[in-house]
């Protein structure tokens, strides 16, 4: 394995090879550079969520635990529908998890106020404690970064980011995040 990341593989023809026929061989290097980029983000991913999984290993947890309580703890009153919707995920996948938070006294769920059969989701005070650890372990890997970087290469980390998310969902993402100014053009 080690040997793997000290040298640079290139992928085989085949992988990249549609199955109508060949590529060009211009789309073969756009493909490659794709790639790279493709496997950074592993390794990106892999580190950033790294530091997080060792704390949440400590509960129990795992990355779909740190998921819901991240926009849980970001969003108290967080509707299940919401955040269904924010995950992106089915009810039963949501349930397990969500169960072990309510079990372990991470999250609560009350009545809503004006609809008793709606749940909205609060973090306790432990839960509250677990996610600011969590987003502190995080924040700081994105400071270190950021510190890094010149002024234009942060904005350009943040535009980049916000490109790979689905054009369908980014206005949505916009407004959940509060910022109507991010991926648009001549600000």
């Amino acid at each position: 394995m080690s040997e793997l990341l000290e040298r640079k593989i290139a992928p085989t023809a085949n992988a990249l090879v549609p199955p109508g026929g060949a590529r060009p061989a211009r789309r073969l290097e756009e493909d490659a550079e794709a790639l790279d980029l493709v496997e950074l983000f592993f390794f990106a991913y892999r580190d950033f969520v790294g530091d997080a999984d060792r704390l949440l290993e400590n509960y129990g947890f795992g990355r779909a635990h740190h998921r819901v309580l991240h926009f849980v703890s970001r969003r108290p009153g967080l509707t299940i529908a919401a955040l269904l919707d924010i995950l992106k995920i089915t009810k039963q996948s949501l349930n397990r998890v969500l169960k072990q938070l309510l079990d372990a006294g991470f999250v609560e769920a009350r009545a809503g106020a004006v609809d008793r059969r709606q749940r909205l989701l609060y973090p306790t005070p432990a839960g509250a404690q677990l996610a600011r650890e969590l987003a502190a372990l995080q924040s700081e890997r994105f400071r270190r970064v950021m510190e890094e970087l010149a002024s234009p290469a942060r904005e350009a980390a943040a535009e980049f980011l916000f490109a790979m998310i689905d054009k369908d969902e980014r206005e949505r993402v916009r407004a959940l995040l509060g910022r109507p100014d991010l991926g648009r053009e001549g600000r």
